[in-house]
């Protein structure tokens, strides 16, 4: 069944549709349905479920769009909105009416160049001229140090246009992602891609960055590391430092879902000026002893293995959404997209997605949001970072 919700104010509108209907063409149809409650959206986000990756389910989106809506989305790790979160299924997002613009690019076989990559995304932006602007980014979820791609794009973009977006995800099994872009004549099904969407508004755009951990035992020191694998911590194997802090034998590499549902909890923190950065492990490897993150982590950093608990660990997606809403100099929200780390959904379970879903509610009154379960997340407003994992961001429209 078809969750949705919409808003419209002062010609603008925005509006979400969500399904979980087994067959992706109809669930497509259902969300698209229910999301475009305006006439000619300017822009239309498909994220869904692999397996409902379809042609079909693609075509049934194109259907109900305009001659100039730009379609972008991906696969994922589950899908959220202001209704219900689900594994399988999609959801569809859309806006459009007076006062926006929106402009693609992408950029293919990004693995082997991901700063290039962020550089081409970003290259949209030039054609948006609006007072407020954002760069959205959709990059494959197994492309690699994902942190080059920030570099990249913010290499175009500057410091005054916050980045925003998130990795492409395929349920946690690490095998293929996709991505999607085109309109009404045609949406490509990619892999290896990162969709750069240049978003510009003659209203406040809002980003919203927090994550609900904290320190945890002493500090460490990265001694050795390359690009996401850390080979040394304080001079020693960062494998066996690792184990022992987590007091793990070794038999645990034998089963790497186990290994994760243990590490997933304890993430790797790194010290920066706003706050620690979350970097999951996601992998330790008995030929180097290094342990292996799905993002970067340079050599001489301060880092500490992390811990929450659910309270904190569910706020922080209301947190979130208060800091987008902040940023929007007093105007009411007109939606939300919202991209969430696909490790907190394992770490939280059904029971704490329904409460960081509620805390969502709460920050978002009357706004309607979706998004998707991401395999990293997008998000810039200080400074040049922009890789995260473990993190809720959001991004408001006024």
């Amino acid at each position: 069944m078809d969750r949705s919700v919409s808003t419209h104010r002062d010609g603008r509108w925005f509006g979400t549709g969500h399904s979980t209907l087994t067959d992706p063409g109809a669930a497509g149809a259902e969300a698209a349905a229910a999301a475009i409650t305006g006439t000619d959206p300017v822009v239309v986000f498909v994220f869904c479920s692999v397996g409902h990756h379809t042609a079909e389910m693609l075509d049934a989106v194109r259907e109900r769009v305009a001659a100039d809506t730009v379609i972008v989305g991906c696969s994922t790790s589950g899908q959220l909105s202001g209704g219900a979160t689900s594994k399988d299924g999609v959801v569809v997002a859309a806006w459009g009416g007076a006062g926006f613009t929106v402009r693609t690019h992408v950029s293919r076989d990004i693995s082997n160049r991901l700063r290039d990559s962020g550089v081409e995304a970003a290259s949209c932006l030039g054609a948006v001229g609006h007072p407020h602007r954002a760069l959205l980014m959709l990059g494959d979820g197994l492309a690699g140090n994902q942190h080059e791609i920030v570099r990249g794009a913010f290499s175009v973009a500057g410091a005054a246009v916050p980045l925003v977006g998130g990795c492409a995800g395929d349920q946690l099994t690490f095998t293929r992602t996709y991505q999607f872009h085109g309109g009404r004549d045609g949406v490509e099904i990619l892999s290896d891609a990162l969709v750069g969407v240049a978003i510009g508004s003659d209203a406040p755009l809002g980003v919203g960055i927090s994550h609900g951990w904290r320190k945890t035992g002493s500090a460490m020191i990265v001694t050795r590391s390359q690009g996401g694998r850390v080979h040394e911590l304080d001079g020693e194997p960062a494998l066996d430092v690792l184990l022992r802090l987590l007091g793990l034998d070794e038999s645990i590499l034998d089963d790497p879902d186990a290994f994760r549902q243990v590490t997933f909890p304890h993430p790797l923190g790194l010290s920066r000026r706003s706050g620690e950065d979350i970097r999951v492990i996601h992998d330790g490897d008995r030929s180097d002893r290094s342990v292996v993150c799905l993002a970067d982590v340079p050599e001489g950093a301060l880092a500490w293995l992390m811990e929450t608990d659910p309270g904190a660990l569910a706020a922080a997606a209301g947190e979130s959404g208060r800091q987008a809403l902040d940023m929007l100099a007093g105007r009411p929200a007109l939606g939300s997209l919202v991209f969430d780390c696909s490790a907190r959904r394992v770490t939280l379970g059904e029971d704490g997605v329904g409460r960081e879903r509620d805390g969502l509610l709460e920050a978002l009154p009357d706004v309607p949001f979706a998004g998707f379960y991401t395999n990293g997340e997008f998000a810039r407003v200080r400074g040049a970072l922009g890789m995260h994992h473990f993190t809720v961001v959001t991004l408001a429209l006024a």
